[in-house]
């Protein structure tokens, strides 16, 4: 099959947790819609939601409240004309208002399409005309501007009052629900009716892909799909209902509507703020029990830790590099599941009471796990979290699959792996080492795209276009993208993700890495530098008036770069090697267009962008 062949390598999930799966899977729902109102009868009053205000305090909502809210905002989509399956765009950042309308709109039968709220007005044009969305919700003026020209029937502002001369097309969220409970006065049931007819093909998601390679294509993502999603995350026993989940990833990526609907089926409380400013001052005043992040904010974490040490020097810095060495040896121990005792016991005791419970006290002191997601995250970065006592769990899934795919166990937690398959979804290895997955969370298709669903989708096998392999304890560990594999001019294959996850934890500088050589005769890099680190960085040694791009420059910048260089050198092959490297004078963006909502690189992008720098390495 040319490729495709299946091998041997496969995995599952326990059976234990295969049992509780099929378990739960009998009594569930047949959508998320009709899953949230079993949530609201079973616990009303138990907290579901927080919001941070402008003032920075935190309002608590109940089970019930979000109920009520939903029901009139579900009624006021129906009196305004929603019809099973019609799409309503959501364009607004991660907030609970998010959460309102996306459940509102599963409960009248609809379907959400995502919109980033970063996206460009083009963008926002194309995924409202190729999903064919008749609706939409937004957050602010920003978003109203971007979709106001286009052939939508109504507009509805979440923040403020719609804006003179807008007709009545455009409805406050206040008007929306307004129409909702007038429309339930005149049929109390209306709501009840449309969430119980939903079925489970029905489609509940249309998510545009990032477009790390071209122009997003809708992800068809029907109510089963969800329904498995919190059944499955259910199933495996990571959150309780006595947790507090800080939810800041954006709605509008499948990482985040996964978690959503784990939240839902567990009961547990989410503190929603998806401003990644607040991220740093809220831990600490939430003490969140569980989050979710993408490796940037973990790299960004362990870097500011580090950053803070070496700014204090002196003996803080040696009892601090005394006490991870420490860490780390009982971290390998707990690895091998061998016990932690004698004299290093007594050592991780005393290192955990000078410096680990500090750092823990960072994160709000209650973190029982973390999950890591949406990119690979460096084994030196998941070991060090350990040896300091905080479990990130590393997962893996694409948007075709509904996001939650894979993920390690508290239980059992393999360090550069993405852990067990979930239960209910299978895996296989073909021939030329691409991950192939089959469950009810893959995809009903590409939105109005067959020739590309058929492109990834075989005998019920999503492609995914990643490469991987099966451990010896049934954890997958992905080794790179099938399609950003480098060939060199010499005929030599370089896994580009590798050498780049390596080298943010050797650079404490560094924010991305693209390495670049496919067709040439040997490897080279673009470098961006974190603004925060190049700034604490240059403030430590007396240069913090220095702009970005004059310390991107210097030659005692350059010199850490090179340094971090040489060191991911040493680790490879000569073939991999990085020969040549270029300091960017800015950060890659979102906003610019470098990375991906999820933060994911677009590597073609970034090429593009400095295609003349590249070709001067080889000239």
């Amino acid at each position: 099959m040319d490729g495709n062949t299946l091998t041997r390598q496969e995995s599952t999930a326990r059976p234990d947790e295969v049992a509780t799966y099929q378990r739960l899977l009998a009594a569930a729902p047949a959508s998320l819609g009709a899953m949230f109102v079993d949530r609201v009868r079973s616990t009303p009053d138990l907290q579901s939601y927080l919001r941070r205000t402008d003032s920075g305090e935190w309002l608590p909502e109940t089970w019930n409240q979000t109920g009520v809210l939903v029901t009139e905002l579900a009624a006021g989509l129906l009196g305004l004309g929603l019809r099973p399956e019609d799409r309503v765009a959501v364009a607004a950042a991660t907030r609970v208002e998010w959460i309102h309308a996306d459940l509102a709109i599963l409960c009248a039968g609809g379907a959400t399409t995502t919109v980033y709220p970063t996206s460009s007005a083009e963008d926002v044009e194309h995924v409202v005309s190729d999903s064919g969305s008749r609706f939409a919700i937004v957050e602010n003026d920003l978003q109203l501007a971007k979709l106001v020209d286009l052939p939508l029937e109504y507009i509805v502002l979440i923040d403020g009052e719609p804006p003179a001369g807008a007709g009545d097309r455009v409805l406050s969220w206040a008007q929306l629900r307004e129409r909702g409970r007038a429309h339930l006065d005149s049929d109390p049931q209306a709501v009840v009716r449309a969430t119980e007819a939903v079925r489970g093909d029905q489609l509940a998601t249309l998510i545009y892909t990032s477009g790390t390679t071209g122009r997003p294509k809708g992800v068809r993502l029907s109510h089963s799909s969800w329904v498995y999603e919190a059944v499955a995350q259910q199933s495996v026993g990571l959150v309780e209902q006595s947790d507090l989940g800080y939810l800041w990833l954006p709605m509008a990526h499948s990482f985040g509507k996964t978690l959503l609907a784990a939240q839902i089926a567990s009961g547990h409380a989410a503190a929603v703020d998806g401003d990644v400013t607040h991220i740093v001052t809220n831990l600490p005043v939430l003490r969140p029990t569980t989050m979710a992040a993408a490796p940037r904010v973990y790299e960004k974490v362990h870097a500011g830790v580090y950053a803070a040490v070496r700014a204090e020097g002196g003996a803080k810095q040696r009892i601090f590099e005394w006490a991870v060495r420490v860490g780390l040896k009982a971290s390998a121990l707990r690895q091998e599941g061998r016990p932690v005792t004698g004299l290093l016991a007594a050592q991780f005791a005393l290192a955990d009471r000078l410096v680990f419970s500090t750092v823990r006290e960072r994160l709000g002191g209650r973190i029982r796990f973390m999950i890591s997601g949406s990119a690979p995250l460096s084994r030196d970065i998941a070991e060090w979290f350990d040896a300091v006592g905080l479990r990130v769990l590393e997962g893996y899934g694409l948007t075709e699959t509904s996001a939650g795919t894979f993920v390690n166990r508290l239980g059992h937690n393999e360090f550069g792996t993405v852990g067990l398959p979930m239960p209910g979804t299978s895996v296989r290895i073909a021939e030329d080492g691409e991950v192939l997955i089959a469950g009810p969370g893959v995809m009903q298709g590409y939105h109005h795209l067959e020739e590309a669903t058929a492109e990834v989708l075989h005998d019920g096998w999503f492609h995914t276009g990643d490469i991987g392999e099966i451990t010896e304890r049934g954890s997958l560990r992905i080794t790179d993208r099938k399609k950003d594999l480098i060939k060199t001019s010499g005929g030599k294959y370089v896994a580009p993700q590798q050498l780049e996850t390596q080298f943010k934890v050797l650079c404490p500088l560094a924010a991305q890495i693209v390495v670049h050589g496919d067709g040439r005769n040997f490897i080279t890099a673009l470098i961006a530098l974190d603004p925060d680190a190049l700034r604490a960085w240059a403030t430590a040694r007396g240069q913090g008036d220095a702009s970005f791009a004059d310390l991107a420059r210097s030659p005692q910048v350059r010199a850490v770069v090179q340094a971090a260089v040489d060191a991911l050198n040493d680790r490879l092959g000569r073939w991999e090697t990085i020969k040549k490297f270029e300091i960017l004078d800015r950060d890659l963006t979102v906003e610019a267009g470098d990375l991906t909502p999820s933060l994911k690189l677009k590597r073609r992008h970034v090429e593009r962008q400095y295609a003349d720098v590249l070709d001067g390495f080889y000239r």
